[in-house]
């Protein structure tokens, strides 16, 4: 059995940790989501562990709440990204000509326009929901991608069993899912979690720049935009949930590194 590496073991600690607070959140979150119970900014104590916010939330159980739509948020944008861009790459891949070349410069276009711009001005325009923050996120990381999908397709288009299969008359359905997919899945799923990684990024700035998560719904970055004020009275609200991010992200990239790091679906070809 492989050992695990103390890093990455490590980031799957930390990950699980963050993970299983965001499901469990009703039943660890001592008080409601938005929920007054004490005085502005209090210190921290027995009865609010990590003190309380500029309005007197009990701030752990803001983080706990957060944390579980900053979760749910990126969860969702991620597999919107990667079934769009994965599917995308692969059809461009595999079909070529006119299809590949309109598919990516429909894609160097969006890419060109960068990503925290590109969602501001749709924000900007539209209500800010969940679904539509989702929607939008998801749709903008696709590009990305598009690109990783697509890259990795061709260089496994070319391997002889691929050829092998087109000699056998198998369609191109077929050829993506039993040929191509299964080859290219160690690179994407590291991918996935950079990706991951992006989107709790990405959402907690729309956060704190007023056009991600919208009151009473809370999460991280909104927690830092609530508190920052804080900082300059030496109190540490809008520092707790910039850690948790740092510390999400930094955890899942280990997480990521490890599987990479441990195969790749290019080496040998087909198994």
């Amino acid at each position: 059995m492989t050992r695990i590496p103390l890093s990455a073991l490590l980031g799957l600690l930390f990950t699980s940790f963050f993970f299983l607070a965001a499901l469990l959140a009703p039943w660890l979150s001592p008080y409601g989501m938005a929920e007054v119970v004490g005085g502005v900014w209090e210190p921290m104590s027995p009865s609010h562990w990590l003190g309380t916010d500029s309005i007197g939330r009990d701030l752990l159980s803001r983080m706990i709440w957060g944390g579980r739509v900053t979760i749910f948020i990126a969860v969702c944008a991620t597999l919107i990204a990667f079934i769009t861009g994965v599917v995308l790459g692969f059809v461009a891949a595999v079909a070529g000509g006119w299809v590949d070349q309109a598919l990516s410069r429909l894609v160097d276009l969006m890419m060109s326009i960068p990503a925290l711009i590109f969602a501001l001005v749709i924000l900007s325009v539209m209500p800010t929901t969940l679904p539509i923050l989702i929607a939008v996120m998801g749709l903008i990381e696709a590009t990305r991608v598009f690109r990783l999908s697509r890259a990795v397709a061709i260089d496994i288009e070319v391997m002889d069993y691929v050829e092998a299969a087109r000699l056998r008359g198998e369609g191109t359905l077929w050829i993506i899912t039993r040929e191509i997919l299964p080859n290219a899945l160690s690179p994407l799923v590291a991918e996935a979690g950079l990706r991951f990684i992006f989107m709790v990024l990405f959402i907690s700035t729309l956060s704190f720049l007023g056009l991600g998560v919208q009151p009473p719904l809370a999460d991280w970055g909104g927690i830092v935009k609530e508190n920052k004020d804080g900082i300059v009275y030496g109190i540490p609200a809008a520092l707790l949930p910039a850690v948790a991010i740092a510390t999400l992200a930094i955890s899942v990239n280990l997480v990521a590194d490890w599987i990479l790091n441990r195969t790749s679906s290019l080496k040998g070809g087909r198994g």
